[in-house]
């Protein structure tokens, strides 16, 4: 009798599975009960960790498509309302930058800070960088406070992913764009909750200036549309301001349009919408490289597995992950190229496929779970970005997927905070969940070390090569682009331009192999060749289409990230015939 009298009790003081709720009043009495730290030291550690982590990379020369943001910045500082009114070679011809950019200029406006006091110094740059990857960091913190008991480790696990470690070694748009996405949501869930306008119209400018440093921040337009409706708050106090960030993403088509002949938000999505048909296998296997991405990206999913899952849902992601591993391994959608290794990548894509798997189990199962407005934004934000990713995109990367990286490591936390009687399994030590915090992590610096050879590998060889080079051998040219081509032509090399022909008899060209835009040497033009090698083998490769590794563009292969000895950096250099 008694019993039952305190389950009723129980019962009646607990909100219903159907009701969509506020989640932080169900928590605000247990947040920090299993956190040994206070906010303020919580805070200091996670900065302490997250400089710990990304000071040794602040050298790392500019890769991939760092250029293009740095171009930009230079331009910002001279022309500050015309930042893309200049030309470059990134297609093996000169061209408007307004055509070869398909990302808003803030983060070059931000860069344009701290470039032209430093000298557009690499470790300037990327000390000004580590603000917005902290932001991120202790935002996530602040968030998770509200959703979870575990606020620390769901701080601790993003930046234990790979997709935000690694990228937050670079100086391009995406961790701006996600700290500014980050801190937007907490401004706005504070504007709702006491329904004050400045807190709300901060959010929607934060709205506006996310959009305008990478264009997937405009999706959190109809993200915060779906968690106000939820929250049950009165329409009109929040659905108006939300216009400002459409009015200046409107103004933005208009501006560019006016500058250089066409909208480049218009013209982003037209190059997404044709680049995919290029670049991408098809619907379903671009899909499922998005959940290969997605489970290598995310790996604390994987990591974490045992700990959040049942034993039969694991075997089962892997039971789901064979049929499109064994298809993107032996290449039947027929984008990738055949490669010798099809059972190791095979093996690598199940596991990937499957982590991809379980993190969409992981936000449908939060959401059944609670069913309140905090799971009902956690499962929104997830899937959104992996439809994006594996869907919308022109091709699947890490920065895609960057987004989810918070979000998915709140999720875990809110799956180890299940109540007893709920729970899968006993809830596990501090010490279990530390020592797998920090293998996540372990293996994110790993291939954040990889990723800072790739950049190192690239300006050794240009410094090489410009120091073999004479007078006497007439010009210096290269194809191929990236952190290459920068330091290139800080040497005084001159990228060949296909449509211009400004190639001499007597010239050199060096064409890299792991690059982007090169083109064969005809032999009958060549009278000698030399080749530069250059070890970068970490025992984990980053980008290589020989490894089938594409962390930063999936056309080199379907894995994030893959196991195992890395390919030389190889540099050909043709001296042509006089």
């Amino acid at each position: 009798m008694a019993s039952s009298m305190q389950e009723a009790k129980r019962d009646d003081s607990a909100p219903q599975s159907s009701d969509i709720l506020p989640a932080t009043e169900l928590l605000s009495a247990h947040k920090d009960r299993l956190s040994p730290l206070s906010p303020l030291k919580a805070r200091l550690a996670l900065t302490g960790l997250t400089l710990i982590c990304l000071l040794p990379f602040i050298g790392k020369p500019f890769n991939i498509d760092d250029p293009l943001f740095v171009w930009v910045a230079q331009q910002v500082v001279h022309h500050p309302l015309d930042p893309y009114g200049f030309r470059v070679n990134w297609s093996n011809t000169a061209t408007p930058m307004a055509e070869i950019t398909k990302n808003p200029p803030l983060a070059s406006y931000y860069a344009a800070l701290f470039g032209p006091w430093t000298h557009w110094s690499e470790i300037a740059l990327h000390i000004a960088f580590l603000l917005p990857a902290l932001i991120v960091i202790l935002a996530t913190y602040e968030l998770a406070r509200d959703m979870t008991r575990r606020p620390v480790l769901a701080a601790v696990l993003t930046l234990a992913a790979p997709a935000f470690l690694v990228s937050s070694t670079s100086v391009m748009c995406d961790v701006l764009m996600l700290a500014l996405w980050m801190v937007c949501l907490l401004v706005w869930r504070k504007g709702l909750a006491s329904e004050n306008k400045l807190y709300l119209l901060a959010g929607a400018i934060l709205i506006a200036l996310c959009a305008l440093t990478k264009y997937f921040g405009a999706c959190l337009i109809p993200l915060l549309v779906v968690d106000s409706l939820l929250r049950r708050k009165r329409i009109l106090v929040w659905a108006p301001l939300l216009l400002l960030p459409v009015l200046a993403l409107a103004g933005y088509q208009f501006w560019t349009k006016d500058l250089y002949g066409q909208g480049l938000l218009w013209d982003a999505t037209q190059y997404a919408r044709k680049a995919w048909f290029l670049a991408s296998p098809s619907r379903l296997g671009s899909f499922f490289v998005g959940l290969s991405f997605t489970g290598g990206c995310a790996l604390p999913v994987l990591v974490m597995a045992t700990l959040i899952f049942r034993k039969r849902w694991i075997a089962g992601a892997l039971g789901l992950a064979i049929v499109p591993a064994a298809l993107l391994a032996w290449n039947v959608p027929g984008r990738f190229s055949g490669k010798d290794h099809k059972v190791s990548l095979f093996i690598t894509l199940v596991a990937f496929i499957a982590g991809g798997i379980l993190t969409i189990f992981l936000s449908v199962s939060d959401w059944r779970k609670a069913r309140t407005a905090d799971s009902a934004l956690l499962a929104a934000w997830v899937m959104g970005t992996i439809c994006f990713a594996g869907l919308l995109n022109w091709t699947v990367n890490a920065r895609s997927v960057l987004p989810l990286i918070p979000a998915v490591a709140i999720l875990i936390t809110r799956a180890i905070d299940q109540p007893e009687e709920d729970r899968l399994k006993p809830a596990p030590s501090t010490w279990i969940l530390t020592t797998l915090a920090f293998a996540a992590l372990g293996i994110s610096l790993w291939l954040a070390a990889s990723d800072a050879a790739l950049a190192y590998s690239a300006r050794q060889a240009a410094r090489e090569i410009a120091g073999r080079h004479t007078v006497a051998q007439c010009g210096l040219f290269f194809n191929g682009h990236w952190g290459f081509q920068y330091y290139m032509q800080q040497l005084g090399a001159e990228p060949v331009d296909m449509r211009k022909n400004n190639l001499r008899g007597g010239d050199t060209i060096v064409q890299p192999k792991n690059n982007v835009n090169t083109w064969p040497v005809a032999p009958q033009f060549v009278a000698s060749t030399d080749l530069l090698e250059i070890n970068v083998n970490y025992g984990i490769t980053v980008l290589n289409i020989n490894a089938d590794a594409g962390f930063y563009a999936s056309v080199a292969g379907p894995l994030p990230f893959s196991f195992g000895p890395t390919p030389v950096e190889r540099y050909t250099i043709y001296h042509l015939k006089p």
